[in-house]
């Protein structure tokens, strides 16, 4: 604990852990019963908030906590008491600082107010602080006004209300604050003063906590020169710098009133240090949950490995965020992405392994994995050199049992992969301008509730957001902007990738993308996107396009609603499900896309909006809407369809197709307008007893005539002559591509009728 020193008086208490026999449940007084007695008192090794500290359940009200020793009382001193505290359980109480003052001759001096306001503890677990101040003048802002009589005070604090909570204090702080009232000539200290060389060898730690302490409200100031801190330091004033701070990796600096990276970064003077350094402190203490960066470039020398640059924390569960600036990768070669190439054995009964890894050491955590048979965006999230494995983010669809893969590590502004977990995070408002080297985000391997909002990812590398693991889970992703660093090369060609998730629930709400080859995939389910505008574009090329949005979860139990698709399609398939081609009449499906606006611009007259790329035979549609849609294309574009079924690497088993809705959309400049129920107008001017009506270019997906929901006739229908007062019978699946269906009458009969014909059967 630090000592404050007033013309040589020592105020501060001991620390609980040194012992409770000072440390009275009465008024501190000789004689009275202490907690080392006292059954109501006990110590607690290691809270996370407080470390040591002293937990107190309350038998009385009030329930009393005083140092015994006598702390001096001097005409014209003003003392400030304060202690933290929680509380942990039981009725909710107030808590207050007291005091006993005592005089020359050791009795209570009377009539004065012993206790200042009294603070309620409203909410479990929050660190609290309560203060108070005493001094000899009745001054605004005095508590205690205890005038010139009193000589020394047991200071500490009183619990008040219903008995039976339990509340934990750190410590008890008693330092002078005389200086509030009595204003000194000079407004600031300098830890030269105090001991500090500031030449970059000596060990300035002590200095500097001294004239911290001597400080008492007042500006700290570093001059010119390098101050090497090997400790912890944690600086309660604010602190101006001239100078800078030299300190181990190993060794945290928090400046407690100045938490921002500007004063970060005058206190390091390098930038990606003083972010290290920043970061370091936001994981390492709880004044702050918030690093701004309060509008600052920050030019990055190389990728920023966050857990390496907190050192001591693998797990953090607290809310954290990151906002306000710009991150900006320096053309240096640290950007370079790592490549390996390695022989590997896999087996999908061991869905996640890649085994006989010859050199599994050299592959990095969060490497992507590319080869055969291999889905887009799976990682490498373990390694295990021993025994020659490597654990992967999701299986591989058809690899062979041995062969060829390359494992790429790009490198990330903000990486986090060494986490063991991190939950709740928040990176807010920060561009990534990565200048076609640095990758913005990878995500630890566990996590949950990740939010990044209103972010700029500008020519972030190949990649803007990166999960390796499952720290996606619920990862909401709004208002950010994702701008392709490979946008000048072909469509084709280009590898940039938005954002990843392996896991379920991510909200992905209201951003942009440009011209990436793909804005997401997304692996998990119950997948909400919403109000999204991404686009890729190719003027002089209307040739292939790239899919905006991939879905490799087969259910995938999404909702697509009120996006703008430009210029890309969205794709769904199974490509992340081990010896896919082994699949057979499993549920493909789950999706509901409503009210999007798809456009295209010099397009091909192949090109699809919607595609179902099963992989493996005998899948069945099952839960697919396309629902309230418009379609359009512009700038002489016009395209036969706007969905299409990819046999290429499996199939469905169309008989089997249920809840397949393609219904009130919207076409311009597309030949065939998809519906499932199909509206059709049939006239049938020869007289027969079989009307039979082909569905094949209007079901989507592929899917073949399995019903009919209603024959209305639109005109009267005649036998021989004479009006036909009946019915027909409908037989489905009929014709070479079971896509046609026939009206059955008893009689030739003549016509015209509407009917609707659907491409899903039944689900019961």
């Amino acid at each position: 604990m630090n000592k404050a020193i007033t013309e040589g008086l020592d105020l501060m208490p001991p620390d609980f852990v040194d012992g409770l026999d000072v440390w009275s449940s009465g008024d501190g007084t000789a004689g009275t019963t202490t907690y080392a007695t006292d059954p109501s008192g006990s110590l607690v090794a290691s809270d996370p908030d407080f470390g040591d500290c002293l937990e107190i359940q309350t038998a009385t009200s009030p329930q009393s906590l005083r140092h015994m020793g006598e702390t001096p009382i001097l005409p014209g001193c003003y003392l400030e008491v304060s202690a933290r505290v929680k509380l942990i359980s039981g009725p909710k109480p107030g808590v207050r600082v007291a005091g006993y003052p005592g005089d020359a001759s050791g009795d209570r001096v009377s009539g004065l107010g012993v206790s200042g306001p009294t603070l309620s503890l409203d909410d479990y677990g929050r660190v609290y602080t309560v203060r108070a101040i005493v001094g000899s003048g009745a001054r605004i802002g005095v508590d205690m006004v205890w005038g010139t009589q009193p000589v020394y005070g047991h200071f500490g604090i009183n619990i008040v209300g219903a008995t039976g909570a339990v509340v934990r204090v750190e410590s008890v702080t008693v330092r002078d604050v005389t200086d509030i009232f009595h204003r000194k000539l000079m407004d600031w200290v300098d830890v030269r003063d105090y001991g500090a060389l500031g030449d970059g060898v000596s060990d300035d730690a002590t200095a500097f906590e001294r004239a911290d302490a001597a400080a008492q409200g007042r500006e700290v100031v570093v001059p010119e020169g390098s101050y090497f801190l090997d400790r912890d330091i944690t600086m309660l004033s604010p602190v101006r710098f001239q100078g800078t701070i030299l300190q181990p990796d190993n060794r945290r600096f928090v400046l407690r009133a100045d938490f921002n990276y500007p004063a970060y970064a005058d206190a390091f003077g390098d930038e990606t240090l003083a972010l290290k350094k920043a970061l370091q402190a936001l994981f390492n203490f709880a004044d702050h949950d918030t690093l701004d960066l309060q509008g600052r470039q920050v030019n990055l020398s190389g990728p920023i490995d966050v857990h390496a640059a907190v050192g001591n924390v693998s797990v953090m569960r607290n809310r954290r965020v990151i906002r306000g600036g710009q991150l900006t990768a320096d053309n240096t070669p640290a950007w370079d992405p790592d490549v390996v190439t390695e022989t590997c054995t896999y087996s999908p009964s061991n869905p996640l392994k890649l085994t006989n890894v010859a050199n599994a050491g050299t592959i990095a955590i969060g490497s992507l994995v590319e080869g055969f048979g291999v889905g887009r965006e799976v990682y490498v999230r373990g390694r295990n050199p021993a025994a020659n494995e490597l654990t992967l983010s999701q299986p591989l669809y058809r690899a062979g049992a041995s062969q060829s893969y390359t494992f790429t590590r790009f490198k990330y502004m903000l990486d986090f992969s060494g986490f063991e977990r991190v939950n709740q995070f928040m990176v807010d408002s920060i561009q990534f301008d990565g200048e076609g080297r640095g990758n913005g985000i990878l995500l630890p391997e566990v996590g949950i509730w990740w939010t990044i909002r209103n972010c700029w990812f500008f020519k972030a590398g190949l990649r803007g957001i990166t999960s390796f693991g499952d720290a996606c889970q619920g990862i909401t992703i709004e208002q950010c902007e994702f701008n392709a660093s490979d946008s000048a090369d072909p469509i084709a060609t280009r590898k940039s990738v938005g954002f990843n998730t392996n896991k379920n629930d991510p909200k992905i709400r209201d951003c942009r993308a440009i011209n990436l080859r793909h804005f997401g995939v997304l692996s998990g389910n119950g997948n909400i996107v919403n109000g999204n505008h991404f686009w890729s574009d190719e003027p002089d090329d209307p040739g292939d396009r790239t899919a905006g949005l991939v879905f490799t979860d087969k259910k995938s139990k999404s909702t697509i609603t009120a996006n703008y698709i430009d210029n890309c399609f969205m794709e769904f398939t199974n490509e992340h499900q081990a010896d896919a081609r082994n699949s057979s009449n499993e549920v493909f499906g789950r999706v509901s896309i409503v009210g999007n606006i798809f456009t295209g611009t010099k397009v091909a007259d192949f090109f699809t909006f919607l595609v179902m790329k099963p992989i493996g035979n005998g899948h069945r549609m099952d839960g697919i809407s396309v629902i309230g849609n418009t379609f359009d294309l512009f700038g002489g574009a016009v395209i036969d369809r706007v969905d299409e079924y990819d046999d290429s690497l499996g199939s469905f088993d169309l008989r089997e197709t249920v809840d397949l809705v393609f219904e009130a959309n919207t076409y311009g400049s597309v030949r065939q307008r998809t519906q499932s129920p199909a509206l059709f107008d049939h006239v049938q001017a020869a007289a027969s007893n079989v009307w039979s009506v082909d569905a094949s270019d209007v079901l989507p997906f592929g899917s073949i005539a399995l019903g009919v929901d209603s024959v209305t006739p639109h005109a009267p229908m005649v036998s021989g002559g004479t009006p036909f007062i009946g019915v027909p019978w409908v037989a489905t699946q009929r014709g070479a591509n079971d896509k046609r269906i026939d009206l059955n009458f008893p009689t030739p009969v003549s016509g015209r009728v509407q009917l609707r014909i659907r491409g899903d059967k039944p689900n019961n």
